[in-house]
């Protein structure tokens, strides 16, 4: 990702860094506020909220307009991952490099902080896309929405990655996993930028299968540094994957057939976005960051 394009990004996640601190404000029962925003103010990337942003800036659609999507789409990662830190699922003790939401408030706490997130998400979307935006695109962004958080999306995905630990599984049920539990967050993040826009049903299948791709090389990236990073570059427990017995691209394959299948679906998200002429710094910049982050590893 160039200079310019780092510049963009970060002007973005300034955008949605500023909406999230205003969209959610401390009142009564002060803890539970309290503990949403901690999550939701830790830091991170913004990567699923800028790239709704940016998808939706192809088709001319005003920050504005998107904003409380992307916003909405934040908070239901946050929700995922204060949930996947609990003890009776992954149980991390950190997470963006600070201690994990339970740790602070609270299984219970963390718990409904989560619960709470993951309501009040589509609650924002309703409430404060501005009234330019049909109600008929409205209905299909809160689809999409409903269809990444629930049964359909990554629900399923964390259940059959539960099901699996101390299991060899196959090829198949390994990209079922990657596909709801990575995967759908980034088609959530493209088809809501594109139905926003507008886009025809050709485009918005284009950038769905550029997210499948995508969503599965980030994932098997996030595999990679699983066994050769550190704290300090995670912000999250390393070596989580080996100790629970996961099954995952590196266990199954070894890291060098890791990195080559991460490198090839990096390949395949920007085949996607050049043959079908979407002109994306971001979109494309995103996957140069993986492809870049795997030959430093």
């Amino acid at each position: 990702m160039n200079e310019e394009t780092k510049t963009k990004f970060n002007n973005y996640r300034n955008v949605v860094d500023d909406g999230l601190n205003k969209y959610i404000e401390v009142v009564y029962p002060e803890n539970i506020y309290e503990s949403m925003r901690y999550s939701l103010l830790a830091g991170g990337k913004r990567l699923r909220p800028v790239i709704a942003i940016e998808t939706a800036s192809l088709f001319n659609v005003p920050v504005e307009d998107v904003l409380p999507s992307a916003c909405a789409i934040e908070m239901l990662h946050c929700q995922s991952l204060i949930h996947d830190d609990l003890p009776c699922m992954d149980n991390d003790d950190f997470r963006r490099g600070k201690p994990s939401n339970h740790k602070v408030y609270g299984e219970a706490v963390a718990t409904l902080a989560g619960d709470a997130l993951l309501s009040y998400a589509p609650k924002l979307i309703i409430d404060k896309t501005p009234k330019s935006v049909s109600a008929d695109t409205l209905l299909k962004v809160l689809r999409e929405f409903f269809i990444a958080a629930g049964v359909d999306g990554i629900i399923s995905g964390q259940i059959v990655d539960l099901d699996s630990e101390k299991k060899k599984i196959s090829k198949e049920t390994l990209s079922f996993i990657y596909e709801y539990k990575t995967a759908k967050m980034f088609k959530l993040a493209v088809r809501t930028g594109a139905l926003l826009g507008g886009a025809s049903s050709s485009v918005l299948s284009s950038l769905t299968e550029y997210a499948q791709y995508y969503g599965h090389a980030f994932q098997i990236y996030d595999d990679i540094l699983d066994v050769t990073s550190t704290l300090e570059k995670l912000g999250k427990t390393p070596g989580k994957d080996v100790n629970a017995e996961k099954s995952t691209y590196v266990s199954m394959y070894g890291i060098n057939e890791a990195k080559k299948q991460a490198l090839f679906y990096c390949d395949k998200a920007c085949d996607i976005l050049s043959s079908n002429k979407i002109n994306s710094d971001i979109l494309h910049g995103v996957v140069s960051e993986i492809s870049e982050g795997i030959q430093k590893c």
